[in-house]
């Protein structure tokens, strides 16, 4: 039987539109500082003349087979940054990304040297080279990046599980309805031994309600990914990484 009952729980509570705000103001904030410090440093790395390009890339690519663990990181950002129960423990750790600056700095290298040259010469230095040269033609792969790092920061809830679980007018959108499924399949267990309360939940099982998640969650990049298509098939195409 069609219902909505699903959708009225979810949206009933005032919690889940603090709790959107927050993830949208995440993901537009880690989005756009995570392309401008990738970018920079992408563009630094593909020039051919700064001579600690090849020791700063080796050390970063290291990161991305070395890892210090969970218990390490929290320590640091919780205890050494003081980052826990701040809206900053979402931004500062997602700000950079080594793969992301791969794929970006290949695709720079990709183009024409001389574009940079040219700008040189009628005395443009390296970050006017970057931000009107460069940066307008780095748009595909950009968008590309644009939508990993988004999807990635609109999905997490893991996050505010370890870093914010105390502070209630952080918690993310996706930290929200992961608690309201988790209330939902207690409910429906318990309701396993009442046939009272079974009655009362037959239109919020804990299949509806993860139906319904999956749908609110979605949708905002739905809405989104259409106006980056076109850049995302050229950006991975150009920005892939070669062997």
């Amino acid at each position: 039987m069609f219902s909505l009952k699903s959708y009225e729980s979810i949206l009933s509570d005032k919690s889940v539109y603090q709790a959107a705000f927050i993830s949208a103001a995440k993901t537009i904030l880690t989005t756009l500082l995570n392309l401008f410090w990738t970018g920079m440093l992408a563009y630094a790395l593909s020039r051919r003349e700064y001579v600690l390009r090849k020791v700063i890339t080796t050390v970063l690519v290291l990161t991305m087979y070395v890892n210090a663990g969970m218990i390490p990181n929290y320590l640091l950002i919780s205890k050494t940054l003081g980052l826990r129960n701040t809206f900053l423990v979402y931004i500062i750790p997602t700000m950079f990304s080594c793969f992301n600056m791969i794929v970006i700095r290949t695709y720079i290298s990709g183009l024409p040297e001389a574009l940079v040259e040219s700008a040189k010469i009628d005395g443009a230095g390296d970050l006017r080279a970057y931000w009107q040269i460069i940066f307008p033609l780095c748009m595909p792969v950009l968008a590309t990046v644009a939508l990993f790092v988004a999807v990635g920061a609109w999905n997490s809830w893991f996050d505010t599980y370890l870093y914010c679980g105390s502070e209630k007018d952080l918690y993310t959108l996706q930290y929200i309805l992961k608690m309201k499924l988790a209330t939902t399949q207690a409910s429906a267990n318990a309701a396993k031994t009442s046939a009272e309360a079974l009655k009362t939940t037959t239109l919020t099982t804990p299949v509806t309600i993860r139906c319904a998640i999956t749908v609110i969650s979605t949708v905002p990049i739905l809405i989104v990914y259409p106006f980056l298509q076109k850049y995302f098939v050229t950006g991975m195409a150009l920005g892939a990484v070669k062997g």
